[in-house]
């Protein structure tokens, strides 16, 4: 697709390679091995709108002052049939290029043709990924983590494939295991309370307290009433832990509906033990030599492997030694093995069995120490972890209601759940906010989200969807409607606001491009904010309606143009675009 401010970047730096060709050609500079410079964008617009610093470093390798060079350059340069109406030399030899209406043509023109595929590319084509996020264990309701989680997945996978990858989106169910195992334990010493008396029956100490247990056990006796009493332990267990699941899992799964969150799979972790894949994993890292056998439990050499790794990532051997390295159990020696030994087999399941070229998870930050181990593991499997899985941590989420703290539910009394938190705030607020920069720590205020002013970032860019759609009501009620990019006349379009406007849509692309290439989709939110701002600056200086024909059609094709890109801004984020407030 088509990306203006690249494509001008590109043309800049052409520019002036070309112009020191020519003045090589006729021995005004000469010979030399010159690399093409990067072109950016200057951070004051009075220095233009693009810079190359091409005459900085070319200068060295020609032997001669920056400034001279850059003026032999402009001396050397044709402008004509480019995006560019100038190019002057500024500082120390920086040149400098202004846009013409070519340029701001194209940006309209490319929103106008692209529609809804504007912002996309194809930089990532043929690429398959997987983005697991969430994951939460299916023993209680999703919190806060889970909450800001799943945006950050959902949208991440939004921005990857509108860069072109083949993008599957799944969640990882731990259906077995250790958390089960607990899970099973407190339901059915709750069930048996119920029957017998909390006095009579002791519950685990390491048992989950939710009162969404007491609940579940509840509704088994309910359907079921005592018929679990009588049979062994363990059959009551599994069948407990099954109903639990039956319960949770579909809860889940509507949560995060309701959350917009659709995925390509859910997949189970029994799956795993049950096939034999797990135990056919931990094989084949006994094969590589990578395992050993202690106390009648089976030990990966995860400290060699991540020693071996820091050598060659360049690691001094004396740094290495400061580390607390330290191997992991992958089957105990009552011959289950452990979530480490399960969690290898699924992502080798990944790479191996489903041919993912790259898989990125979405990890609370409590879960760092496990990175490089799971990596390590990977890389002992001939997988290359190291290059081919990347984890996303995300900071934990502060709850606000007038400058305090939140960590009860008004309604329920509990700690805060997703369910709660979108009773309290609508789908759309929660989206924005959780959309934010993964690595920092976010603060969720919950009066600011139901705010309805410029307060509210949400209500604000939503807010300036709307406005664009209820001018465009009101010009067609008068009989005026949007023309084609073809029939505008761009000279027209010469105002501050109305180029500033046009830039801003022109970096939608480069947004999408970025938060792709920095796993950060919160590029998108700040971009929509800004991309709001500029339109309501357009709107309050120039006017629209009852202006001269030609540059009414002019700035209603422009606000119709930002109504385009706001949409897709927001739909990326999963938020949406109304056309009245």
């Amino acid at each position: 697709m088509i990306n203006m401010i690249q494509n001008a970047k590109d043309q800049a730096a052409g520019l002036a390679m070309k112009a020191y060709r020519a003045a090589v050609a006729d021995g005004t500079l000469p010979a030399a091995e010159v690399k093409t410079a990067p072109v950016e964008i200057p951070k004051d617009t009075a220095n233009g709108d693009f810079t190359t610093t091409f005459a900085l470093a070319a200068s060295k390798a020609l032997r001669s002052n920056p400034r001279l060079i850059a003026q032999t350059l402009l001396d050397h340069m044709d402008l004509e049939g480019t995006y560019f109406s100038s190019a002057e030399i500024a500082g120390p030899g920086f040149l400098n290029f202004r846009l013409n209406d070519t340029w701001y043509e194209g940006v309209m023109s490319a929103v106008e043709s692209e529609g809804e595929a504007y912002g996309t590319s194809d930089a990532l084509k043929g690429q398959k990924i997987m983005v697991e996020f969430v994951s939460a264990n299916p023993t209680g309701p999703m919190h806060m983590g889970n909450a800001r989680g799943g945006v950050l997945g959902d949208t991440l996978a939004a921005v990857l494939a509108a860069s072109g990858a083949d993008v599957s989106r799944e969640f990882y169910v731990n259906d077995a295991g250790h958390q089960i195992d607990k899970f099973a334990h407190s339901i059915e010493a709750r069930y048996l309370q119920l029957i017998q008396g909390e006095e009579n029956v002791p519950f685990p100490a390491d048992g989950y307290q939710g009162g969404d247990i007491k609940d579940l056990a509840q509704a088994y006796y309910d359907a079921h009433g005592e018929a679990l009493v009588d049979v062994p332990a363990e059959e009551r267990q599994a069948k407990l832990a099954e109903f639990g699941l039956s319960v949770n899992l579909p809860k889940m799964k509507t949560d995060l509906q309701r959350y917009k969150i659709e995925y390509d799979t859910w997949f189970y972790e029994s799956t795993l033990h049950e096939s034999g894949y797990v135990a056919e994993t931990v094989g084949l890292l006994t094969q590589g030599g990578w395992t050993y056998e202690k106390d009648g439990a089976i030990w990966l050499r995860t400290a060699d492997i991540l020693r071996e790794n820091l050598r060659k990532a360049g690691k001094k051997e004396k740094d290495i030694e400061k580390l607390d390295l330290k191997d992991d159990v992958l089957r105990r020696a009552n011959g289950f093995y452990t979530y480490f030994a399960a969690d290898i087999a699924y992502h080798r399941n990944k790479f191996a069995v489903r041919g993912f070229d790259k898989v990125i998870n979405i990890w609370g930050a409590d879960h760092h120490g496990h990175v490089a181990r799971l990596k390590g593991a990977l890389d002992a499997l001939g997988l290359n972890g190291s290059e081919r899985l990347d984890i996303v941590l995300m900071q934990l989420v502060k709850l606000l209601r007038d400058g305090e703290v939140v960590r009860m539910s008004k309604r329920t009394g509990k700690a805060i759940s997703l369910s709660d938190l979108l009773d309290e705030v609508s789908v759309d607020a929660a989206r924005w906010y959780f959309n934010a920069k993964p690595d920092t720590q976010m603060e969720f205020d919950l009066g600011l989200a139901v705010r309805e002013d410029s307060e509210n970032p949400i209500y604000y860019v939503e807010y300036a969807h709307a406005r664009i759609c209820s001018l465009l009501r009101a010009m067609e009620g008068e009989g005026v409607t949007v023309g084609r990019q073809a029939d505008v006349e761009m000279s027209l379009l010469s105002g501050e606001t109305e180029k500033a406007l046009i830039k801003q849509l022109s970096q939608f692309c480069e947004e999408v491009r970025l938060a792709a290439r920095d796993y950060d989709p919160s590029h998108i939110n700040r971009y929509l904010q800004e991309l709001a701002a500029c339109f309501h600056r357009f709107y309050g200086a120039c006017r629209i309606k009852g202006e001269e024909p030609k540059v009414m059609a002019a700035r209603l094709k422009l606000a119709d143009d930002t109504r385009v890109v706001l949409r897709n801004g927001l739909k990326l984020i999963g938020v949406d675009a109304p056309e009245k407030m």
